[in-house]
């Protein structure tokens, strides 16, 4: 057997059906084996970046670790954005990049690079196979690595010529059966711990969704009464956002969490990755005298960035079970604190969504009113992928969530994610519409992903939430501003560096606006139709004129047969007091 039949073998055994690539001329071996086996579909991508995105979204929708070709180091450069965020949200890829031909390597020959050295600053495990007879074996253990907790992406170089010689190697040893993790020791003290909680509190993290364990942490939250937070900017659907006991997200803030976590004494905290604070502030996002239990299927996790009560590693889904059942009709106060989480929490729910209606009306849309009117237009079914940074804070407001894997998003901060994710997610499960939420500034760093959609005719509907403006930069100035007022006020030393003049680079890329000001990150003139763009990839397009035909227009999107791009028209958000 050749060393890529060998390859191909093994792909077919974990289950690949779909190869996501951009080929060179390192990857022909490959490529026209692929190409000609009728049980193996290559995905083609223009831009590498676009590649693992479409991957990455491909592997949540599948649940199982997605097969990636890059084309050499350039290859591989681009594509590691995307490994980057998948790396942060821990979805499963298997990564190869063609390597140059090893008879003259030494002669540092075009293309070539260190191509394991770039990878493993972003991936989990990296392979330079240089033996064809490895080549499966080394494969094999890339897919068993990937999944392994905490998952994430593993990364092989195969040499060109070793992918074309005639050398016999034997058939690939069968795939492996692997167990999933049982319940974390301890869970009993853990149970019992928060049963004796006066105010629990549980911090749904993206763990319990990617391991299927929504309803058992509902189960548990019922059990206990308890309040329920999803993590900061969490990537998918982790406990159902209509739920009583849901009090929605926490700020990715340490006085944020620890304002909302005040008052409760114990926390549970189940998968979720530390806290990932985006701007740094003092002190530990924990309040003073709060107990934490943490449960994590990663050993590294529980009491990584903040000391715990309890720290268990197990599979999360068979442990949160365990306690549910434990607890179950245990606690005599979970009904009533159900009852008065359920009345402050829908009021709070009640208030955002008058302020949506309220701001209804022709475009430009005011934002908020905008993504309500978009959640009131999607299919009960869909699956939301979103990447709209400031609008999507707003869109999480408002979104009811109710059914797992419902929601992707990714912490990673590689921009240009959200398109190639909202391709491979669709075709990794094509019963489900998916809607795409994106900012404008995301929708150019991704735009090749709009290629595949339109060869490919996938039925994804893009929502270009267009304001023409660097929103969340702006934010964050206005804050680094207020900081420095309050530390004037507090008589305290300043020590953030002056104000950048951004002129210069708003003279070279045409920006409008005062030099430094907020309005120096606007992306106008010129004004920005997107709709122009979807033409120029042959994709239906729309403008919405209000938020009544921005709903319907949803609606209509989601049953095309190909792709559709929505251009909303929306007012700049009012600037942070």
């Amino acid at each position: 057997m050749r060393p890529v039949d060998a390859m191909l073998e093994v792909l077919r055994d974990e289950g690949v059906t779909r190869v996501f690539g951009n080929p060179g001329t390192t990857e022909l071996p490959f490529v026209e084996a692929v190409t000609a086996a009728p049980d193996l579909h290559y995905v083609l991508g223009v831009q590498e970046a676009s590649v693992v995105a479409m991957a990455d979204g491909y592997a949540r929708a599948t649940g199982r670790p997605a097969f990636v070709s890059l084309h050499i180091a350039a290859g591989l450069a681009n594509g590691m954005v995307g490994l980057l965020n998948a790396g942060r949200s821990r979805t499963p890829l298997v990564v190869t990049a063609g390597q140059q031909d090893r008879r003259h390597l030494a002669q540092d020959p075009m293309l070539s690079g260190d191509l394991v050295g770039m990878a493993r600053a972003v991936v989990k495990h990296t392979f330079d196979v240089q033996h064809a007879h490895d080549l499966p074996g080394m494969l094999r253990r890339a897919f068993a690595l990937a999944v392994q907790p905490p998952a994430g992406p593993v990364f092989l170089s195969i040499p060109m010529d070793l992918l074309e010689e005639e050398t016999a190697i034997d058939p690939p040893a069968p795939r492996s059966v692997r167990c999933g993790l049982g319940p974390a020791a301890g869970w009993p003290e853990a149970a019992e711990k928060l049963a004796a909680a006066r105010h629990p509190a549980i911090v749904a993290g993206d763990g319990v969704g990617r391991d299927g364990a929504v309803a058992e942490l509902v189960a548990l939250a019922e059990a206990l009464g308890a309040t329920v937070f999803h993590q900061p900017m969490h990537d998918g659907v982790d406990f159902p956002t209509t739920h009583p006991l849901h009090a929605g997200m926490l700020d990715a803030r340490h006085s944020a969490i620890r304002s909302a976590l005040e008052g409760h004494d114990v926390v549970c905290i189940a998968g979720t990755r530390a806290f990932m604070a985006h701007h740094y502030e003092p002190g530990s996002p924990i309040p003073a005298g709060t107990e934490v239990v943490q449960l994590d299927d990663d050993p590294a996790e529980p009491g990584r960035t903040f000391p715990v009560a309890l720290g268990l590693v197990g599979g999360i889904r068979v442990t949160l079970g365990a306690m549910a059942a434990q607890l179950a009709g245990k606690v005599p106060e979970a009904p009533g604190r159900a009852a008065e989480a359920g009345r402050v929490h829908e009021a709070a729910r009640a208030r955002v969504r008058a302020r949506a209606l309220a701001g209804y009306g022709d475009a430009p849309m005011d934002p908020l009113a905008a993504v309500h009117a978009i959640a009131a237009g999607l299919p009960a079914d869909a699956v939301v992928v979103e990447e709209a940074i400031t609008s999507g804070l707003l869109l999480r407001s408002v979104l009811p969530l109710e059914r797992p894997r419902s929601y992707v998003h990714t912490v990673g901060g590689g921009l240009g994610s959200g398109i190639g994710a909202a391709v491979g997610t669709r075709l990794g499960d094509p019963t489900r519409p998916v809607v795409a939420v994106l900012g404008d500034g995301c929708t150019l760093f991704g735009l090749q992903g709009l290629w595949s959609a339109a060869h490919y005719g996938v039925p994804v509907t893009f929502v270009v939430m267009n304001n023409g403006e660097y929103r969340t930069l702006k934010e964050t100035a206005a804050r680094r501003e207020r900081g420095r007022a309050a530390r004037r006020r507090a008589g305290g030393l300043d020590l953030v560096p002056p104000r950048l003049d951004l002129a210069p680079a708003r003279d070279f890329l045409g920006l409008s606006g005062a030099p430094g000001g907020p309005d120096g990150l606007d992306l106008a003139p010129p004004e920005l139709d997107f709709t122009r763009l979807a033409g120029f990839f042959g994709i239906t397009a729309v403008r919405a004129r209000s938020t009544a035909h921005l709903a319907e227009t949803v609606a209509w999107a989601a049953g095309q047969p190909g792709p559709v791009l929505v251009d909303v028209p929306v007012t700049r958000h009012a600037h942070p007091a």
